[in-house]
C-alpha cells in the first residue's frame, strides 16, 4: 500500500471486476489512512466519543478483520478461531485499542502489509466464485460465501470504519478526512 492507501498490484493485468474491487477498496483504505495523518501516537489512542473507538484501534481492527477474511478465502471456516475461545476474544478486544508499543507507524505498516497480501491474493485467485461455508457462530447465517462476497464485505467494513475514524479524528482536532 502506498502512502495514499493504494495497493501495489499491477491493475492493468487484472480483469475489470477485480480491478474495480481493489480500486474501491483502495479508495476507502485511503480515507481510513488519512485519518491518522499528522496524529501523534498518544492521540491515536484517544477515545473521543462514548464508544471505545480510537483511531489506531479502528485501523488495527480493520487490519485484523481483513486478515481473517483473507484467511477464509484461502482456507475456509477452519481459519476462524472458535467463537467462544477466550484468547481469540481477547485478541479481538486488543485490536480495538492502542496497546503499549503500538505506534501510528506500526499500525499503518501492518495495515499496508495486509492490503498488499489481499491485493496479491485477489490477483491470483482462479475464480472469485469459489467459496466456503461460513463458520458456525451466532452472528453468521448458514450458507456459503464466495471470495467475491468476502471482498465486498471487507470493502463495506473498511468504508464503515473509515467513517467512524473520520468522526473520531474530527473530535481530536477538527480535521475532516471526508466531506
Amino acid at each position: 500500500m502506498t502512502d495514499d492507501g493504494e495497493t501495489t498490484v499491477d491493475n492493468d493485468t487484472l480483469d475489470p471486476e477485480r480491478r474495480d474491487l481493489l480500486a474501491a477498496l483502495d479508495k476507502h483504505r485511503g480515507f481510513l489512512v488519512q485519518t491518522l495523518d499528522g496524529v501523534s501516537d498518544a492521540d491515536s489512542g484517544r477515545r473521543t466519543t462514548v464508544s471505545e473507538l480510537c483511531l489506531g484501534g479502528i485501523v488495527k481492527h480493520v487490519t485484523q478483520t481483513e486478515a481473517q477474511w483473507v484467511a477464509f478465502i484461502e482456507r475456509g471456516a477452519a481459519s476462524f478461531p472458535a467463537w467462544d475461545d477466550p484468547a481469540a476474544f481477547q485478541a479481538r478486544l486488543d485490536a480495538f485499542t492502542m496497546l503499549p508499543g503500538d505506534t501510528v507507524e506500526s499500525v499503518l505498516a501492518a495495515y499496508a502489509d495486509q492490503a498488499r497480501r489481499t491485493a496479491e491474493l485477489v490477483a491470483v485467485l482462479p475464480s472469485l466464485d469459489a467459496g466456503y461455508p461460513l463458520p458456525e457462530a451466532p452472528w453468521f447465517e448458514a450458507g456459503e460465501w464466495s471470495a467475491r462476497r468476502v471482498l465486498v464485505h471487507v470493502l463495506a467494513e473498511t468504508a464503515q470504519h473509515a467513517g467512524h475514524a473520520d468522526i473520531v479524528r474530527e473530535a481530536i482536532d477538527g480535521a475532516k478526512t471526508m466531506g
